[in-house]
C-alpha cells in the first residue's frame, strides 16, 4: 500500500472515532450518565421541557418548534403551566382541509394575563407561543414604553376555513388550522386604549403609542414563526398577524 493510502486509512479512521465519541457523549448526557444540567441551567438545554419562564433564543424557539411535532408535550406544558387559560378540545376533521388537530380554546378572561375581547380556538403551539409572547414581550414592551400593564387585548379572530386573502387558488391560509391570531389592539391597566390602525401612522412612531406598536411587533418577532404588520400590505393594514409557521418572518 502506498504511502498516501496509508495516510487516508488513518484518516478515516480517526474520524470514525471522533464520530463514535461524539454519538456517545450525546447519548451519555441526554440519558443524565453526564449530569450536564447540574453546570448548565435546565433552559438552556434543548433537551429539557419549555417552560414559560424559559427566555427567548434559540434554545427556545427550537424547543417551540418541537412542541409542534410532539402534541402530548405541547398540551402538557399548558396543563402544567396555564390550566386555568385554557381548554383542551376534541380533533376535527373536515372535508374542506381545514382540520383542527391539537388545538385548545384560549379563555377571554384571565385572572392571571390579559382578557380578550371574546374567546378564542388556538392550535396548541400558537397558544403556547402567545403565552410565552405576553409574558416576555408583551408586558415588557408595554412597561418599558408606556409604564403600565396591559390588561387587556382586542382580537379580529383566529380560525377561518380560507386561504390567504380569500384568494381561489392561493394556499390555505395559517388561519385555516388555527396557526395565526389576528390582534388589533391593547387596553392598559391606566386605561389607555391604543389600536390599530389609528396609533400606526408615520406620526406615531415619534409617540409612545407608535412606540408602543413597533416594539410589540418586534418583540412578537421572538416569539412567532411569522410576524405581519400595517407595513407589510394593505390586507395587514388594521391589525398583527401572530403566526407559528415560518422561521422569523418579521415584517
Amino acid at each position: 500500500m502506498t504511502p498516501t493510502g496509508h495516510s487516508r486509512r488513518r484518516g478515516g479512521g480517526k474520524f470514525t472515532l471522533v464520530c463514535m465519541a461524539a454519538i456517545i457523549l450525546a447519548v451519555a448526557i441526554q440519558r443524565d450518565v453526564i449530569v450536564l444540567k447540574h453546570w448548565v441551567p435546565e433552559r438552556y438545554l434543548p433537551w429539557a421541557p419549555l417552560h414559560l419562564e424559559d427566555p427567548p433564543g434559540l434554545v427556545t424557539r427550537w424547543k417551540l418548534s418541537r412542541l409542534d411535532q410532539n402534541p402530548e408535550a405541547c398540551r402538557a406544558f399548558l396543563e402544567n403551566e396555564v390550566p386555568r387559560r385554557v381548554t383542551s378540545l376534541p380533533d376535527s376533521i373536515t372535508d374542506s382541509g381545514c382540520d383542527l388537530i391539537n388545538s385548545v380554546r384560549v379563555h377571554d378572561r384571565s385572572t392571571d394575563g390579559v382578557r380578550f375581547n371574546k374567546s378564542f380556538i388556538a392550535s396548541c403551539p400558537l397558544a403556547v407561543s402567545w403565552l410565552r409572547f405576553e409574558r416576555h414581550g408583551l408586558q415588557a414592551a408595554a412597561q418599558e414604553v408606556l409604564g403600565s400593564r396591559v390588561t387587556g387585548v382586542t382580537h379580529l379572530g383566529s380560525y377561518a376555513c380560507r386561504n390567504i386573502y380569500g384568494r381561489e387558488n392561493a394556499r390555505r391560509s395559517e388561519h385555516a388550522t388555527a396557526d395565526a391570531l389576528d390582534v388589533a389592539g391593547f387596553r392598559l391597566s391606566d386605561g389607555r386604549e391604543i389600536r390599530l390602525p389609528a396609533d400606526w401612522t408615520a406620526a406615531g412612531a415619534q409617540d409612545s403609542a407608535g412606540q408602543f406598536l413597533r416594539a410589540v411587533q418586534q418583540a412578537a418577532c421572538e416569539s412567532f414563526g411569522t410576524v405581519l404588520g400595517p407595513d407589510y400590505n394593505a390586507a395587514h393594514r388594521d391589525h398583527f398577524h401572530l403566526g407559528t409557521r415560518g422561521w422569523s418572518v418579521c415584517r
